[in-house]
């Protein structure tokens, strides 16, 4: 066996032969130096190609991990082709689709639409005149106290006219429930039974629950910023952010407040927010411009692929064939999935984004990091920050803080916001099947399911619990409720071949 020493820094002068220096002939080592590189061995044939020991890159053992970039280039040129052969299957059986001539679109739905658009904000200004007479009562009681406290420190007419102004927030409160309940109330009927097209319903629906939660939100803190300027407490539990300083109560209590807080991409009110100083309108633009294009996107992949495949799904459903039915859920979750995903983006990083710029808001943490969850709890506090926001701040926290136990807490949010879900897809199709209730109820045990992933120490645990969420929401979750509400709306409004409930539900006979 041979093998070669270390190169001196002039070059090899001699190689190892069973243990023996054997000098380099004179002529190999004048080339060598000629060339300035080490020589070869003269005998070719005996190099030692496994002279320690090593490990694969993909085993366990091994000491450094690979990129896996390659790999990933080769599922993304997959995806990529799988899906360009889909889209050529889908041109050659259907042709295109996708029209421009809005036939569908009762002129009915286009004048109610906008009558509620106008309407729906009004309820904003009723809140705020609310909220005037809330604070000038308030002003009127805090004079009182000074001027009675300077003279008569424990003068008892007013502390009763202090206890008077704590008892006619029940008023004020009522007032508030009022003004936001009929709103929501007005708009969840017109929907329902006066526009016919479920895309324009649903912009009109989640219109009215966003300005209702707004409302909500308004009142709900202009309340504890009045009773903080009447309690006078100096607790540390009781002392409000600094931020609120630069704008106490009741200073604002003002139109333009309110009018910022209309338009501002929060549902959740503070007096003050973290602003930016300057605007920048190509940023503008380009967040335009890309929830122009991810709405197109949206649309065509519904009208062209979506559509199709949920009208071919009709008489599987009516006759329960579990086989073609699992078949079509699986193919509609490619779409669903693309739809979902291009519409996070367009709300939640173009719109969002593009509108926290115009208004100048500086907060921008609309969303975390929610693909790479390991529990389903982690989710839905990560993927919808706005939304988390005002559960946490308006409806979780005041329970918690009332005695309610936590997880009972967390039961009453998810019950409240799996009426909202419902609200934003029954109403607008038509069909209240409860579907998306029910469907935010199945989150709590998928909550306690996932949730010991994340204690367990290791990147397997937490890859299992990602997969248990991607499944269950991409996979499982999101096309079963489209194929339910599709199926509703077909076997409701549909052409004379519609489709009849399966038999299950007690109808064996086509309409």
């Amino acid at each position: 066996m041979a093998s070669r020493t270390a190169p001196n820094r002039h070059g090899p002068e001699s190689i190892e032969i069973n243990g023996e220096a054997q000098p380099l002939a004179k002529e190999a080592q004048e080339r060598s130096k000629s060339h300035g590189r080490v020589a070869a061995p003269q005998y070719k044939h005996t190099f030692a190609v496994h002279s320690a020991a090593r490990t694969s890159c993909l085993s366990h053992d091994a000491t450094v991990v690979p990129s896996f970039l390659g790999f990933r280039n080769l599922m993304g040129l997959v995806l990529v082709v799988s899906n360009l052969r889909l889209m050529i299957e889908n041109f050659k059986k259907y042709g295109i689709l996708v029209t421009l001539s809005g036939s569908n679109i009762r002129p009915g739905d286009w004048r109610w639409a906008f009558f509620l658009y106008l309407l729906t904000p009004c309820h904003l200004f009723i809140a705020y005149i609310i909220e005037i007479l809330a604070a000038r009562a308030a002003k009127d009681v805090l004079g009182a106290a000074k001027r009675s406290g300077d003279a008569h420190p424990d003068d008892h007419q007013a502390k009763q006219k202090r206890e008077a102004v704590f008892a006619t927030w029940k008023v004020i409160a009522n007032a508030h429930a009022v003004n936001a309940t009929f709103m929501l109330v007005v708009a969840t009927w017109v929907v329902y039974y006066k526009i016919h097209n479920p895309g324009i319903g649903t912009f009109s629906e989640f219109h009215a629950v966003i300005v209702w939660l707004k409302v909500c939100s308004y009142a709900l803190t202009n309340r504890d910023l009045r009773r903080a300027m009447l309690d006078d407490n100096t607790t540390p539990a009781a002392a409000l952010p600094d931020l609120y300083k630069t704008c106490p109560y009741p200073t604002n209590i003002t139109l333009k407040n309110l009018s910022y807080f209309w338009f501002a991409p929060t549902l959740v009110y503070q007096p003050i927010y973290p602003m930016n100083s300057t605007r920048r309108w190509d940023f503008i633009l380009k967040r335009m411009g890309e929830f122009f294009l991810l709405c197109v996107l949206i649309w065509i992949a519904t009208a062209q692929y979506a559509v199709p495949l949920l009208n071919n799904s009709l008489e599987d459903i009516s006759q329960l064939n579990l086989i073609n039915m699992i078949e079509r859920v699986l193919k509609l979750s490619t779409i669903s999935l693309v739809c979902w995903l291009a519409g996070f983006f367009a709300i939640f990083q173009s719109f969002l984004n593009g509108l926290a710029e115009l208004m100048y808001f500086a907060d921008r943490e609309f969303y975390t990091d929610w693909w790479n969850v390991s529990t389903v709890r982690v989710y839905w506090t990560s993927w919808n920050r706005p939304v988390t926001n005002f559960m946490k701040r308006h409806v979780y926290a005041p329970m918690v803080s009332r005695g309610v136990p936590s997880t009972v807490a967390q039961i009453l949010t998810f019950l409240f916001s799996g009426f909202l879900h419902e609200l934003l897809v029954g109403v607008p199709t038509h069909n209240l099947l409860f579907v998306a209730f029910f469907g935010m109820l199945l989150q709590l045990p998928l909550i306690f399911l996932t949730d010991p992933f994340a204690k367990m120490k290791g990147h397997n645990a937490k890859l299992v619990g990602n997969l248990i969420f991607w499944f269950f929401f991409c996979v499982f979750g999101q096309p079963i409720a489209a194929m339910a509400y599709f199926f509703a709306w077909q076997a409701k409004y549909g052409v004379e071949s519609r489709p009849t409930w399966p038999l299950v539900m007690g109808n064996d006979t086509k309409t």
